[in-house]
């Protein structure tokens, strides 16, 4: 068979030229192209962690901030309570004052309708007294028959008024 006599011959080139081939693929990739992707993947870890390390310094400063910021506005808060308790103070001292001032108007209202109050009744007390004296007159003119002075009924009907 000519074929089993011709793999001797061809199978020595054959491995010639696979050798040949492998050690060309070894040297390209292995000696050329792999340290230009170990090259990038160092760079790229290298990009990644100053990346990190930045995200983490700019973590660090917003939290400052954020601190400094909770801070500012606990203070406002706080100047803001103090103001509303000022201004309660100040509404409740002008209440007070306004209630004490019509407090005290009504206070004079009062005395002076108990003033008038009282006048009206010692007059109308006098008109009464009057009205009894010459009642007192009539009666005693009718059943007795007898004239009585004014000054007389009257010191009757005031004796018999504190008695009572």
């Amino acid at each position: 068979m000519p074929q089993i006599s011709q793999i001797a011959a061809t199978y020595a080139s054959q491995i010639f030229w696979l050798l040949i081939t492998f050690g060309i693929l070894y040297f390209g990739i292995g000696k050329m192209m792999v340290p230009r992707v170990t090259g990038v993947m160092d760079l790229r870890e290298r990009q990644i962690a100053e990346d990190l390390a930045a995200a983490e310094r700019t973590r660090a400063e917003a939290t400052t901030t954020e601190a400094a910021w909770q801070a500012d506005m606990d203070a406002a808060r706080a100047a803001a309570q103090a103001e509303v308790a000022v201004a309660k103070s100040r509404a409740a001292q002008s209440a007070e004052a306004q209630l004490h001032a019509v407090d005290e108007q009504l206070n004079e209202r009062i005395a002076h309708h108990d003033l008038a109050i009282g006048n009206a009744k010692a007059a109308a007390m006098v008109k009464v007294q009057d009205l009894a004296a010459e009642t007192v007159q009539e009666l005693v003119a009718k059943v007795a028959g007898v004239t009585v002075s004014p000054d007389v009924a009257h010191a009757a009907v005031r004796r018999e008024l504190h008695n009572v």
